[in-house]
């Protein structure tokens, strides 16, 4: 950065609720961000404008010098970058929804759909081919930007920027191990603490926890607190209220049974899953082709609907807030901080925090290779992330890891190489696939289906 107090931090699918919202308030709300720019880029001209103006009005009532700006061309954005976030989907609602439908008929069930599965490696050619033409961009345009990829499938699209776009400074995100939010949780769940308001320093600094894996198969090789073991208090903790179905009223799909199933495969491989609303979805457990326990039915599929109508009421906030309905002054207590704007300040700011990455290994869990791209806690600042020395990934749980990571890379090359043959082979490495007949029938049916949304070159020769 040519001025470390006035970054410019670029937003390509500013329009993404999930993501632009907090974008907003992590950049009001920061000294070390508050003087530089956000430029929100959203091909849709109304999310663009609506964003526009919400950054503007909440900047504005706090009083900070933020800067605004607005494309639907990120090529108009990119110049001067020193961040770019990559947050963007194609009808996502819509297409998971097929994702998930059509895989169902042919015994894979999955409750997210958009990283491993079949939903996994359709929603990566959907996404990919557009992350690969903004990073060239960067490459051009802003060559000295971080480029931060929030796009799932995170691993996907992270090891494909790494891999076919090396001179671009990248890695990616996922906002399932924010930090402190994922270590205050666990300590709760191990009793160090009764109530949030306890969490301190100096118990950070004392609780040794430790999460590897590949992005959404994540797992805790590690807590420890002055020597004693805590992973046996946190599973218990599970065991006792596996009876409990949702998460804070949510019973989606991705939310019911997930203290049940953590439990059981603490119980089978002695590690809590950290992110078993996801990593239920990897496992064939859960598929329906085999007896499971009465407290645990096979997965439930992505509710379309249910999705369509969170994002309805995401975007009547944004319109409250536009309109007056709901003060803005409101803006900086209903949002929150996000986990990639989070990071841009650490990193801006010289602060010294570590966070949970997606980036190459480099030795980190030790009995991996190199170059696995795995979720890893890191120091992080302007030369990029550091992954903290993990431990050994147990055996039984590395042999899931290595099978993952190897559909990941022959997705990510299928793509890249536009190989159809190499797509198949990517769903026929999958660990959801129990069939060849139905693994080419899903790829035929959500060929069909989702044309509109991928590149033309899937479907050469077609009549």
């Amino acid at each position: 950065m040519t001025d470390a107090q006035r970054p410019k931090v670029v937003v390509v699918g500013s329009g993404s609720l999930f993501f632009g919202r907090q974008a907003i308030w992590q950049m009001t709300q920061s000294s070390h961000l508050n003087r530089g720019t956000l430029a929100l880029v959203d091909k849709d001209p109304q999310r663009m404008e609506k964003m526009g103006r919400l950054a503007e009005m909440v900047a504005a009532d706090n009083g900070v010098a933020l800067q605004v700006e607005v494309a639907s061309d990120w090529k108009e954005a990119l110049p001067g970058a020193d961040f770019v976030v990559l947050s963007f989907a194609a009808d996502t609602v819509r297409y998971r929804g097929l994702d998930c439908e059509i895989s169902e008929k042919y015994g894979v069930r999955m409750c997210s759909g958009d990283t491993i599965g079949p939903g996994g490696i359709f929603r990566a050619m959907r996404e990919l081919p557009l992350i690969m033409e903004c990073v060239r961009d960067v490459q051009r345009l802003c060559p000295d930007a971080w480029v931060i990829n929030y796009i799932n499938p995170s691993a996907v699209n992270g090891m494909a920027i790494a891999r076919y776009a090396p001179a671009v400074k990248s890695f990616a995100l996922c906002d399932s191990l924010h930090m402190p939010r994922v270590k205050i949780r666990y300590a709760l769940q191990a009793g160090l603490i009764a109530d949030e308001s306890e969490w301190n320093a100096e118990l950070d600094a004392d609780f040794d926890l430790r999460i590897a894996g590949v992005n959404h198969f994540t797992w805790l090789l590690k807590a420890e607190f002055g020597g004693r073991d805590l992973q046996p208090r946190i599973a218990e903790r599970l065991r006792e209220s596996a009876d409990y179905d949702g998460i804070d009223g949510d019973n989606s799909a991705k939310a019911l049974h997930n203290d049940a199933i953590s439990w059981q495969l603490y119980d089978i491989y002695g590690c809590v899953p950290a992110c078993v609303s996801h990593t239920k979805e990897y496992l064939r457990f859960y598929q329906g082709h085999g007896l499971l326990p009465a407290d645990i039915p096979p997965l439930s599929i992505w509710e379309t609907e249910t999705r369509y109508a969170r994002h309805d009421a995401m975007w009547r906030q944004v319109d409250e807030f536009i309109s007056g309905a709901r003060p803005i002054g409101d803006y900086m207590t209903a949002l929150g901080p996000d986990h990639a704007t989070d990071i841009i300040e650490n990193m801006v700011g010289g602060l010294g925090g570590a966070y949970y990455i997606n980036t190459c290994n480099r030795g980190a869990v030790n009995n991996m290779s190199d170059d696995a791209f795995l979720e890893l806690l890191c120091d992080i600042d302007m030369d990029g992330p550091r992954p903290r020395p993990v431990g050994a990934m147990p055996r039984g749980l590395r042999g899931m890891q290595e099978l993952v990571l190897d559909t990941h890379e022959l997705t990510a090359e299928a793509i890249v190489k536009a190989d159809y043959s190499l797509l198949r082979r990517a769903l026929m490495t999958d660990p959801l696939t129990n069939s060849v007949a139905a693994a080419d029938a899903i790829l035929r049916e959500l060929l069909a289906a989702e044309r509109a949304a991928l590149p033309d070159h899937w479907f050469a020769g077609a009549a």
